[in-house]
């Protein structure tokens, strides 16, 4: 029987994106490479821990959770997170930036400066700007108050990233816009926090670093992997957590964090994708019928 793997997550280096594996396994992505392997048969999905630590439980854990942790280490995950607002100590100095998903779909948010542009490639942003750079509390009452004077989200859902990615704007100059005409606006206001130092408009574009020029439209999204299921396709881009995979039946998206909290193995030559798949426009059952 083959050695089952747990991946440990989808990692955008300097070269692209890369599945890390428990155990410090790593496996590069390059467009055309297929993408395939099977849940173990019998297997249940187990939570993935919290802050390093393995569940104490072993608890088991939803397919379709993308968090893949159990209610305790979820909590317990969150109690010390920039993004769940718990930190205010943060000495570590924090950008501002506006992320472009697509046609109406831009969000204002904040990540640590040391990272770079770490966290936009992560959440799978075709194209952003920063507005500015200071303390920790400094940036997230920026953030707030651009949610409230401009109406710009903190969030987008994944499946409405998901669904535009084909269709976007080709050129560079045409996805800049609502950044650009948005990061004038915010920084024109008048009650930003004397220590956040405002940053003129740079507009990086992901298009390229995702593979999405020429993308052909996904006809659907892997709901949850189950034990004996199976995951195959050719790899024609990735962004955020999010792989696309052509599939003999049209491209199929794969949240690659719903493979955490699974043994993996192996797929043999010529398999299929036999998970559950979710159509866009409608709910489908079993990947069978679909294609």
């Amino acid at each position: 029987m083959a050695q089952a793997w747990k991946c440990s997550g989808l990692r955008w280096s300097a070269d692209g994106p890369v599945l890390a594996w428990d155990g410090g396994r790593r496996s590069a992505l390059t467009w055309g490479k297929r993408v395939a392997f099977e849940v173990a048969e019998g297997g249940v999905r187990t939570c993935v821990g919290a802050r390093g630590y393995a569940c104490p439980t072993g608890a088991a854990v939803s397919g379709r959770s993308t968090g893949a942790r159990c209610e305790e280490c979820a909590r317990l995950d969150r109690a010390h997170s920039v993004a769940a607002d718990t930190i205010a100590d943060d000495p570590r100095p924090y950008h501002v930036y506006l992320a472009w998903f697509g046609p109406g779909m831009v969000k204002v948010g904040i990540t640590a400066e040391e990272r770079g542009s770490a966290r936009l490639l992560e959440q799978g942003a075709v194209c952003f700007s920063w507005l500015g750079v200071g303390p920790l509390m400094a940036a997230r009452r920026t953030e707030e108050l651009l949610r409230a004077a401009l109406r710009v989200p903190d969030r987008i859902p994944y499946v409405a990233k998901r669904a535009v990615r084909a269709v976007l704007p080709e050129a560079a100059a045409d996805r800049a816009v609502e950044v650009a005409e948005l990061h004038a606006r915010a920084v024109a206001l008048c009650e930003w926090p004397e220590s956040l130092v405002r940053e003129p408009l740079r507009v990086v574009d992901h298009v390229e670093v995702f593979g999405l020029a020429g993308l052909p439209v996904a006809v659907g999204e892997v709901a949850e992997l189950v034990a004996g299921g199976a995951v195959s396709g050719e790899l024609v881009a990735a962004a955020g957590p999010d792989l696309h995979l052509a599939t003999g039946g049209g491209v199929v998206v794969l949240d690659t964090r719903l493979m955490s909290g699974w043994g993996l193995v192996p797929a043999a030559e010529g398999t299929e994708l036999t998970v559950p798949v979710r159509g866009f426009k409608e709910e489908v059952g079993m990947q069978d019928g679909l294609f």
